[in-house]
């Protein structure tokens, strides 16, 4: 046996001179992998006769790296100083080096360390193929792989004394970041030193995958602790038996307990009526979203409960989760994803007239407290802007803000709408209830619209609701108490409803605490053009265009007199910044019923007044300057249209004839 080793010894060595000499080798007689390596080390122009490491980190760089590589060292040191037990004063030394080549750490015999100090086979250097040519560690760094050099198969003759035996060494996603090293004299080649290394090397992996999978699970204990402290639900975590086991600081603060309900029967919060949470136990069924009264040292509480079981890997139930939520805490979430909430404040109120700013003072003044405030005012002037404002300026301002128009719900409906229902209240109620106006609004502001329209038993049941501040929803017992500003709005005359006998008298002192009267836009004077201009460039900032108004359409603008008030100004403006195609407005951009309307006026005050040769009127300078701004009309539009009479007029909103007529008044040719 030793014979046949020793002569192939000198058939590797053979045809390591005659690939040297010549770049030839015989067949089958090195390994393909050497043979391979010697090729790559060949191309490289590695010298054959050096095998030192040239390649040596900085000293700073060295430290660097060890402080970078600090987990798979500590981790590998100990399988180190196994494999060392094994072949102590045998001549062989330990060694572990990076991805890349470079020594990280060694241990041997003093002596055989000195010997391969010689080599520069110490911390630091690097021994790629590259480097120091066909060796364990870097020809197994090139094939990923487990590997055994010996004696002549190294490319270097200055290795040929050596065996080496490597293994790389991954992390736990497969990747290899180090390769463990076992060397010594080629004499003592044994296949099963490989085999120690190999396993020493699987062994490092699988302790990196171990503190990996520890390290996760701290950290994933870490988040799960975070959470548990952090959520916004109130969490009961309860054992087998339904012994409560933790609660974390918001189920403290719901329940306004310390710690004395630790290791206490889960009835002892929920009573022992509340069969639902013996559920997660028994049954191993969850339950989500019940609604429920919980009694704690601060009074009931209203909540939604759900619970879950914890269940283990044979099946069993081992405990449950238990999650409270307060009601208000819900609809808070539920308004703002729902639109129940304001964003307008009384610096969104424009205007300088007496009138406004009068009305302006006393939603002030009255938004300071939370007494009732009614509303009155035509349609289209800004009842819910101010309602808004009150709610954003006064206490109710961190609550929900909640519209509802009575005048647009069927009467019958009214009821529900307001004070909610419970499940199968009547045919066609939602499945499980619905919360009211009133319970949305808790801690917020109730806006009210068209107050006036509300049916008069419907009107005994919100007198009943502000008297007491508390709901029962239809079809239900339950006591829901309520903590809501009202704020009413109506376009009708309240008090000659009350004279009338269809609106109470109880409810609408109850609602009158301060009346607040919005004026219509015609009796505001230049808030007209302070809001028109207000509007246009508040619509037209994607444009960044500051638009000039003609004086013609000023002129237009303060003679119409605005059914629709602010609303109707609010739409005549994104009218015109969509027909405009330049920062000028004109008359052809207002609509036609505008300027009609405005002529008819100015036509019929004409007819209103006596003839007078010698004094010239305020009004009729207006009609001269509205029938410039009409014959300015007519020219544009027939330009527009191509000198089209029928589609000139259709645009302008008048008869042909009369489109006719008004070309010979104002000598327009057609």
């Amino acid at each position: 046996m030793l014979e046949s080793i020793h002569n192939k010894d000198e058939q590797i060595l053979a045809n390591w001179n005659r690939f040297i000499l010549s770049r030839i080798l015989e067949p089958n007689v090195v390994r393909p992998e050497i043979a391979a390596s010697w090729d790559r080390c060949y191309t490289a122009g590695v010298d054959p006769y050096d095998g030192v490491g040239h390649r040596v980190l900085h000293p700073v760089e060295l430290k660097k790296l060890l402080a970078e590589k600090k987990t798979i060292i500590e981790i590998a040191k100990p399988f180190m100083d196994n494999l060392y037990n094994f072949v102590a004063g045998s001549g062989f030394i330990v060694l572990l080096t990076d991805e890349e080549g470079y020594v990280m750490e060694t241990m041997g015999d003093p002596d055989v360390l000195e010997q391969a100090a010689a080599l520069r086979f110490f911390q630091g250097a690097n021994w790629t193929e590259q480097e120091v040519g066909t060796n364990a560690i870097g020809t197994a760094i090139a094939l990923k792989r487990p590997l055994q050099v010996s004696g002549a198969e190294h490319y270097c003759q200055k290795h040929h004394a050596w065996t080496c035996s490597a293994a790389p060494v991954c992390n736990p996603h497969g990747r290899m970041i180090g390769i463990l090293n076992l060397s010594g004299p080629s004499r003592g080649t044994h296949l099963h030193t490989l085999g120690m290394v190999v396993a020493a090397g699987a062994a490092i992996t699988a302790q990196m995958t171990i503190q990996s999978q520890n390290h996760e699970l701290t950290v994933t204990n870490s988040r799960l602790t975070n959470i548990f402290n952090t959520m916004s639900e109130g969490l009961i975590m309860v054992d087998r038996l339904g012994i409560i086991q933790e609660l974390n600081p918001v189920a403290h603060k719901i329940l306004g307990a310390d710690r004395e309900l630790l290791g206490t029967m889960v009835e002892k919060i929920f009573g022992k009526e509340s069969s639902w949470t013996r559920k997660i136990i028994n049954n191993k069924q969850s339950y989500s979203d019940l609604e429920i009264m919980v009694e704690t040292k601060r009074g009931l509480i209203h909540c939604l409960v759900s619970g879950e079981p914890i269940i283990d890997e044979m099946g069993l139930v081992t405990g449950g989760v238990i999650l409270l939520q307060p009601i208000q805490q819900v609809r808070k979430l539920v308004n703002r994803f729902s639109g129940n909430y304001s964003t307008l404040k009384f610096n969104d109120i424009v205007g300088e007239s007496k009138e406004i700013r009068d009305a302006v003072h006393t939603a002030t003044l009255a938004a300071n407290s939370k007494i009732n405030v009614l509303l009155e005012g035509e349609s289209g002037v800004g009842k819910e802007i101010f309602a808004q404002a009150i709610h954003n300026h006064g206490a109710t301002a961190d609550g929900p803000f909640v519209a509802i128009n009575c005048g647009i719900i069927p009467r019958e409906l009214v009821g529900s709408e307001l004070f909610g229902y419970e499940d199968g209240a009547f045919t066609g109620a939602k499945r499980g209830g619905k919360p009211g106006k009133f319970e949305m609004a808790d801690g917020g502001t109730l806006f009210l619209d068209e107050i006036g329209d509300m049916t008069m038993d419907e009107q005994i049941a919100l007198l009943r609701v502000l008297q007491e501040r508390k709901v029962v929803r239809i079809g239900g017992d339950k006591v829901i108490t309520v903590d809501v500003r009202v704020i009413c709005a109506t376009n009708k005359n309240l008090l000659e409803a009350v004279e009338k006998g269809t609106f109470r008298n109880d409810l609408y002192y109850r609602l009158n605490v301060v009346r607040i009267v919005i004026p219509p836009l015609r009796d505001r004077g230049e808030d007209t053009i302070m809001l028109f201009r207000y509007f246009l460039d508040r619509i037209s900032r994607e444009r960044d265009w500051h638009y000039e108004l003609d004086p013609e359409v000023i002129l237009q603008l303060r003679r119409y007199h605005w059914p629709g008030n602010v609303r109707e100004l609010h739409n005549i403006a994104e009218r015109v910044v969509s027909l405009a195609e330049g920062p000028r407005i004109s008359l052809v951009h207002l609509p036609a019923e505008l300027l009609k309307s405005s002529v008819q006026r100015a036509e019929a005050a004409k007819q209103s007044l006596p003839l007078s040769d010698k004094i010239v009127t305020s009004w009729q300078l207006s009609r001269k300057q509205a029938e410039e701004a009409e014959r300015k009309l007519i020219i544009n539009t027939l330009a527009r249209q191509e000198g089209n009479i029928s589609r000139s007029a259709q645009e302008i909103g008048i008869a042909r004839s009369t489109l006719y007529r008004k070309m010979r008044q104002y000598t327009i040719d057609g």
